[in-house]
């Protein structure tokens, strides 16, 4: 575990928090699933509290719905190395996967709006794969979910989404959402 994060562990676990998420797709895309659950675990011990990653969460997501064929949405800041990692991390955990990038969309992360997920995932995600993930945890595409499901028929999962769904269930808390795609609107899963 990077020694940068035992400081702020220790800080949260003063604060008396209920989990912690670790918001970073690419962590888990460089250092690789076994490496992301070794971090996982030692932060849960230091902590005491369940702690949830953006990989961990939407692969768990991904099985939970049965999903095997996945097209992997990498917002337009993402280079090529960091693309065929992402392929890496999905493929290594038996997906089968269609990466790409939505190189239209503003490349500063304030400037991307709903619609330019929706447009771009409308027309440029493969039909035949069964979900989509959208990754980055500052890819602000939360909004777009809804609409992109309807559009597609496909389940769409978010980087943020996925981290806020394995928080809920990790803390077994039930809370009505409303507007953020099918993820969210299923039972409970515990």
């Amino acid at each position: 575990m990077p020694e940068a994060l035992q400081p702020a562990v220790a800080r949260l676990r003063e604060a008396s928090v209920d989990a912690i998420a670790y918001a970073s797709t690419t962590t888990g895309y460089v250092i690789g699933r076994a490496a992301e659950v070794e971090l996982v675990e030692r932060l849960r011990q230091l902590s005491n509290v369940p702690v949830v990653t953006s990989g961990i969460a939407a692969t768990q997501a991904l099985r939970a719905f049965g999903v095997r064929r996945v097209a992997v949405v990498h917002p337009p800041w993402f280079d090529d190395e960091m693309s065929d990692l992402g392929a890496a991390y999905f493929r290594g955990q038996g997906f089968d996967v269609a990466v790409s990038t939505a190189a239209s969309i503003p490349k500063d992360p304030e400037q991307v709006r709903p619609e330019h997920v929706i447009d771009w995932g409308s027309s440029h995600v493969d039909a035949s794969t069964e979900a989509i993930f959208i990754a980055g945890n500052g890819f602000r595409a939360a909004q777009a979910i809804e609409t992109l499901e309807h559009r597609t028929g496909q389940l769409v999962l978010e980087a943020n989404q996925v981290l806020l769904y394995s928080i809920l269930a990790a803390t077994r808390t039930t809370l009505p959402i409303d507007g953020y795609g099918k993820l969210l609107r299923v039972n409970a899963p515990w």
